[in-house]
């Protein structure tokens, strides 16, 4: 009479199987498959998604907010600065960056208006957010981490700026930004 026992060992050898086949492919994939590495290839399937969901929530769980107003000094320094660190990528008002939408994820142009409500570059987000991303960069994107570069001020000055694209900003701060 043979004995019916060892369901458990045969189930748990199929698992160990299966992670192992898994894990093969996977590698194989990885090291023989079309990954899309290259700025000009499609991004993964819900790559944007899987990316934006924790950074919007570490961005909200990090937020600041500004240590002082604006005004036109505030945002003279913040175009002397978006000049020199952000107009390369991002590009200044009339001129976009035509590089720009070669990169992937697609730098922003933050003087354009876009979207249905025509809002200018970053505008509609809050200035604290803005300043999270100016100060820690975003992952693989492009977008560098200025914490170790600018002051806190002069990350908030920038930040100011892009949060008042969208108005009518002082003659010598539009001359800094249009030179």
């Amino acid at each position: 009479m043979a004995k019916s026992g060892g369901g458990f060992g045969k189930l748990f050898l199929g698992f160990l199987l299966g992670i192992a086949a898994a894990a093969v492919g996977i590698f194989l994939y990885l090291q023989f498959g079309p990954l899309p590495v290259a700025v000009a290839d499609a991004p993964f399937p819900y790559e944007k998604q899987i990316v934006k969901v924790p950074m919007s929530a570490r961005i909200k769980h990090e937020e600041k907010t500004a240590p002082f107003g604006t005004g036109e000094d505030v945002f003279e320094s913040g175009a002397r600065i978006y000049r020199a660190d952000c107009a390369s990528c991002h590009g200044t008002p009339g001129h976009d960056v035509v590089s720009a939408k070669y990169m992937y994820p697609s730098a922003p142009q933050l003087w354009k208006k876009h979207g249905k409500a025509g809002v200018v570059g970053v505008s509609d987000d809050d200035a604290g957010e803005t300043y999270w991303k100016v100060s820690n960069g975003i992952r693989l994107s492009g977008m560098p981490a200025f914490n170790h570069i600018l002051t806190t001020a002069q990350m908030w000055q920038v930040s100011l700026l892009l949060k008042n694209a969208n108005t009518e900003l002082p003659d010598p701060v539009m001359q800094i930004l249009t030179k």
